[in-house]
């Protein structure tokens, strides 16, 4: 097992956290796992997207969506796990409202996919290998809901049906940023492959976390299972919550409770909601309906030869081929849309030297104004080509980065191009002498104090005088010539 973390109590103990999730992933497919009804459920009026299948109507035999196993076998390959040639579908009975059949089509002993990694950073900002157990594929329930009526409670069912996959780690997961960091990195992959959009609003994706302390040196505590996490802030909030309340029941002298809890994000506290159940309970037997998974290693073959480029892969090409830094590489792979846009915009750059130049824009200024204006990258008006021509702008010396932030702000907020940006404007970067020369006689007839301070040995006011002379212009003159021509006027002064 990996290194876990320490926490210290309150009072002087010290406690390992250790935890393992189960990752349950929408698959991306036209229509659910053993029915026609369209898999497309959000958003849609309830109970528009069912079969007689989905809700268990008597006689209804179920059909494999061959699409969904091929997902998982997509997944499965990509964390360099083992593809079962044979795999078992099961039935997993417990009985909830918006489960009519009262078993769920899942698999148990004999998972399409078994084994593999994932890598994810730690505190230290090492890489830190997660192992992955398995990836069995399963059918979703209906939604409950609660709020329509005040004494009643309704179930949608479009949701039934619906494949999912579910991930299973090993405890090898130490605090709550290495639990995000995991996910996260996990989304990317599979947004990567097509296999899962990943969207938590929507419950495309959900996690179940299982999490115990113990001293250290001592054996694996008692697991709390935190259930049905459809939100990585709520995520990082229970645990850091459950950790904290297991090692507090521990010191009071109690002992932890294997059980199923929620999270209330009004309380930011987690609370039961049943004894946790264990494999026995849930009669686990194959589904007389639905013969063995069979699948052909040539076929395996195949799907392994047409995977798109993983997120590492292309974290390595980014470092070889564009001389980014780990650290920005990294930044720039974890969503899809925004390491297209990058390749695109370093496609139309004259120079691809200037892709270090067009990932520090990105990542700067392109980030912190979606940040501040909460607008999602997908929303965004700034195309590609019209990005690689600020960025040449810049490193032609067109542009100061004082105006061409200027230009930027424009840019997100029209959809404009540069180049007719800066011709309304005027926004251009000026290096003629005579004109910059004119800003620098006026800043220091305007400082005297501060010129009759520097002359007196303070160098450190050279750079206030360029600040006030770029202030000046407004943004326009070229910082170059400002520190070249103030040079000759400041010595004049001696």
């Amino acid at each position: 097992m990996s290194s876990v973390s320490l926490m210290s109590s309150p009072g002087s103990e010290t406690f390992e956290t250790v935890i393992g999730l189960e990752v349950h992933a929408q698959i991306v497919s036209q229509s659910k796992l053993f029915s026609g009804s369209s898999s497309q459920v959000f958003g849609k009026e309830p109970n528009t997207c069912v079969s007689f299948l989905d809700v268990a109507m008597p006689g209804m035999l179920p059909t494999l969506n061959g699409e969904c196993v091929d997902q998982a076998i997509r997944l499965g390959l990509a964390i360099s796990g083992t593809i079962s040639l044979v795999s078992v579908l099961d039935r997993k009975h417990y009985f909830y409202p918006d489960n009519p059949a009262g078993y769920q089509i899942s698999q148990y002993q004999k998972p399409v996919v078994q084994d593999g990694t994932l890598q994810i950073l730690n505190a230290e900002k090492a890489w830190k290998t997660i192992r992955i157990q398995r990836i069995h594929i399963e059918q979703d329930a209906g939604k409950s809901m609660h709020d329509q009526d005040p004494h009643k409670s309704y179930v949608d069912f479009n949701r039934a049906g619906v494949g999912l996959m579910e991930i299973v780690s090993h405890p090898d997961l130490s605090n709550p940023d290495e639990v995000i960091d995991y996910v996260k990195r996990l989304r990317c992959l599979m947004r990567y492959l097509g296999v899962c959009y990943g969207d938590m609003e929507k419950g495309q994706l959900r996690v179940d976390a299982n999490v115990s302390v113990r001293r250290p040196g001592e054996g694996l505590g008692t697991r709390v299972e935190l259930k049905n996490m459809n939100s990585l802030r709520f995520l990082h909030s229970a645990l850091n919550y459950e950790i904290r309340r297991q090692i507090g029941e521990i010191e009071n002298g109690g002992r932890i409770v294997q059980e199923t809890r929620t999270y209330d994000p009004a309380s930011g506290k987690t609370r039961p909601m049943r004894t946790k159940e264990v494999a026995d309970d849930y009669f686990y037997f194959p589904d007389p309906d639905l013969t063995p998974v069979v699948i052909s290693s040539e076929h395996v073959q195949a799907i392994a030869s047409s995977l798109p480029e993983t997120p590492w892969a292309k974290h390595a090409r980014f470092v070889q081929v564009y001389g980014l830094s780990d650290y920005d590489a990294d930044l720039l792979v974890q969503d899809l849309d925004v390491s297209h846009f990058f390749e695109h915009v370093v496609s139309f750059l004259s120079d691809p030297a200037w892709a270090k130049l067009a990932a520090n824009w990105i990542l700067g200024e392109f980030f912190a104004t979606l940040n501040r204006t909460n607008t999602p990258f997908s929303d965004t008006q700034i195309q590609p080509e019209n990005m690689a021509a600020l960025i040449q702008a810049v490193a032609n010396k067109t542009l100061s980065n004082l105006l061409a932030k200027e230009v930027f702000g424009i840019m997100f907020e029209t959809g404009e191009n540069p180049e007719k940006i800066m011709k309304q404007r005027g926004l251009v970067q000026v290096s003629n002498q005579e004109d910059v020369q004119n800003w620098i006689c006026t800043v220091l007839n305007r400082e005297k104090d501060n010129v009759s301070a520097y002359l007196s040995g303070k160098d450190k006011l050279f750079a206030f005088f360029v600040g006030q002379v770029m202030k000046e212009s407004k943004g326009k003159a070229n910082p170059q010539a400002i520190q070249e021509l103030l040079v000759e006027s400041l010595e004049k002064l001696k």
